[in-house]
Parts: structure tokens; C-alpha cells; sequence
């Protein structure tokens, strides 16, 4: 028995031998890779003192086939059109959160990647895809090179687009009323919503015709677009909806996005909506 013993032994000690003989034949020599850093430009360290620093959010505008859909005809956005376009998010979006919600309050819920993309992201039914949000951490932005800072339209167009996936992000973190929210307009939800004209789906107590996707996005939609709307865009919109029951309908939903912000965030929406509309002015007139 202990001779077996001994020759296992010495046949292990002969394999291992061998091994280590045949890894040193085939070490690699110099490694090929390039671990230079890429040397920073202006923007860069622009982006990092203005996003990455005080709040853990980068910002890509860089091109990554990772981290688009390369079925799509996509490209990254022209370098002078970055920052006025970050600029603006900061200004409409991070500012009005930091005022109404505190210091601290995108620190912890925010999306800790944005990414830039230059042009349009056209899909296959004709609409265009503004923006995405990825599992609460990443949130593309598109259309990034036709931003006009001095058109109002366009800039809230934009701006509607963080506005409404950061409200996706929210959710994750606090979900909101989607009992309550079912009983409103339970039979006006369609995978063809983009069949529909805006004011068709406004009288049947939708704020877009996107919202008619699903709740989630109803949700999303009925929020963003309160906080691109003054306050005297909004009523105006309201005062021209024809249907009582969409406008109940409406109503009701603008309640519970107030009631959300409130019980899961401690946050006067309304205080949010005015400031955005005050920091959204603040860039027109820039």
C-alpha cells in the first residue's frame, strides 16, 4: 500500500514537472496592448468637474458599438454640440431636482452613465426613439447634433427626453400607484398608438399618443410632459380637452404622479414644475 502511495506521488510530481516546463516554453513575451491613457481634452475635464465628480454620472459621447444598436444608422454626436448639450440637461433637469429634491437627492437616484448619440434613431413604423433608459444606470440620449438652444419646441423636446426616463428610474427605486392607475383609462391602451394623432388620444384621457403604450409609460409621459409644460401651457392643454371623461381621466392621473412625488420622495411636484420652467426660460434667453 505504501509503495502505490509513494508512486502516485512521484507520477503527480512528474506531471506537474512537465506543466511547468511546457508554461515556461509558451510565457508570452512583450504584451502587445497599449496601456497609455488617453490624454484628456477641455470637454473632458469639463464633463468630469460638472457630472462625474459631484454626482457619479459619466458621460459617453465617444463612439461604442456596446452601447448601441448597430442595426440602426447611428453616429456620435458633433464635439461642438456636447456640452451645450449637457448644459442643458444641467440646467433643466439636474438643477430643478437639486433645488426642489436637495443636494443629495440625484447623488443617490440617477443614472450613473449618459450616453450622447449624434443623429436619429428612425424606427421601422415611421416614429423616432428619443431616448432609453437601461436598467436604472444608463440613460441614451439621441438627436444629440439638431439641439437649437435658441427654439423653445426644440429644447423641451430634448429636455422631455431625460425628464421622461429619469421618471423610469424613479420607479425602480419607488414604484407608483399601478392599481389606481389601471382603473383610469383601462381599455384606450394599444401597441399601435403611433396610428394615432395627439389630440385623438388626448380625448380619451392620454397626455400623448406614446402614453397609449402601456402604464408604465403613461406614467412617464403624463409626468415628463407636466414638466416641459408651464404652468399656463398646462391649463391651456387642459382647457382644451373636449371629453369630460378624459378629462377626469387626466386629472386624475396628474394626481397621482403629485401624490407619488410626495409620498416617495418627500417632493412638492409642482415646485419641481416651476423651476424647471424658470431654468428652461434661463436657457432660451441665455
Amino acid at each position: 500500500m505504501k509503495l502505490l502511495k509513494y508512486n502516485k506521488i512521484a507520477i503527480l510530481a512528474i506531471v506537474s514537472t512537465v506543466l511547468v516546463s511546457c508554461g515556461s516554453d509558451e510565457m508570452p513575451g512583450e504584451s502587445q496592448l497599449d496601456y497609455t491613457q488617453p490624454i484628456k481634452t477641455e470637454l473632458d475635464n469639463w464633463i468630469t468637474t460638472t457630472y462625474l465628480n459631484p454626482y457619479n454620472i459619466n458621460v459617453q459621447y465617444k463612439w461604442n458599438q456596446n452601447t448601441v444598436d448597430n442595426s440602426r444608422f447611428l453616429f456620435p454626436p458633433l464635439t461642438e454640440k456636447v456640452q451645450p448639450a449637457l448644459e442643458i440637461v444641467k440646467t433643466i433637469w439636474l438643477n430643478s431636482y437639486l433645488t426642489i429634491g436637495g443636494p443629495d437627492f440625484v447623488k443617490k437616484i440617477a443614472p450613473r452613465e449618459i450616453v450622447l448619440i449624434g443623429g436619429v434613431n428612425l424606427n421601422s413604423v415611421g416614429t423616432r426613439t428619443l431616448g432609453l433608459a437601461e436598467g436604472g444606470q444608463r440613460v441614451t440620449l439621441f438627436e444629440t447634433d439638431y439641439i437649437d438652444q435658441d427654439d423653445r419646441e426644440n429644447v423641451s423636446e430634448f429636455v422631455h427626453t431625460i425628464q421622461h426616463e429619469y421618471i423610469h428610474i424613479l420607479n425602480q427605486n419607488k414604484p407608483f400607484d399601478e392599481k389606481a392607475w389601471k382603473t383610469l383609462t383601462p381599455g384606450g391602451y394599444t401597441a399601435d398608438w403611433y396610428n394615432y394623432e395627439i389630440p385623438e388620444s388626448n380625448e380619451l384621457g392620454f397626455i400623448t399618443s406614446y402614453a397609449r403604450s402601456n402604464i408604465n409609460e403613461d406614467f412617464a409621459e403624463t409626468a415628463s410632459m407636466i414638466l416641459i409644460y408651464s404652468k399656463a401651457e398646462y391649463a391651456a392643454f387642459l382647457k382644451g380637452i373636449k371629453s369630460p371623461t378624459a378629462l377626469a381621466a387626466l386629472k386624475a392621473k396628474e394626481a397621482i404622479v403629485v401624490k407619488y412625488f410626495k409620498d416617495a420622495f418627500n417632493m412638492d411636484f409642482y415646485a419641481l414644475r416651476d423651476e424647471a420652467e424658470k431654468n428652461t426660460s434661463a436657457v432660451i434667453n441665455n
